[in-house]
């Protein structure tokens, strides 16, 4: 009885293990989010790519800022007694609206990546 209890919690575990890892994300759950994970790059496409990267964080890191102090905003005044409906509404709008200008800045960093990466691509 025993044996097949230890048994038991052995699979149990064996299964919990292997699903973690499956649920984990890509790469095994590391670099999500760190940009392509592209080799055989050239000095200059590495360079170029470095030089694109830093230009988008200079970008997009002040409307993130706005975008903390919408947030934080909004939640103040959720939480407050009686939230002004109108007020919510205002500031859910911006938060959206800063989301969106994040959202199209790395869409635009993508395709400039993707033309310093595979140039030959877009013909």
């Amino acid at each position: 009885m025993k044996r097949t209890a230890l048994i038991g919690m052995m699979l149990t575990l064996a299964l919990a293990l292997a699903a973690s890892t499956a649920f984990a994300g890509p790469w095994g759950g590391r670099f999500y989010g760190m940009g392509p994970m592209v080799q055989n790059l050239t000095p200059e496409q590495s360079s170029e790519l470095l030089k694109l990267q830093q230009a988008h964080q200079e970008k997009v890191f002040p409307i993130q800022q706005q975008l903390f102090t919408k947030k934080m905003e909004l939640r103040t005044l959720m939480f407050s007694q009686n939230p002004d409906q109108a007020k919510v509404a205002s500031l859910q709008k911006e938060v959206f609206e800063l989301i969106d200008q994040i959202q199209q800045e790395s869409s635009n960093l993508r395709m400039q990546m993707l033309n310093v990466i595979a140039p030959q691509a877009k013909k």
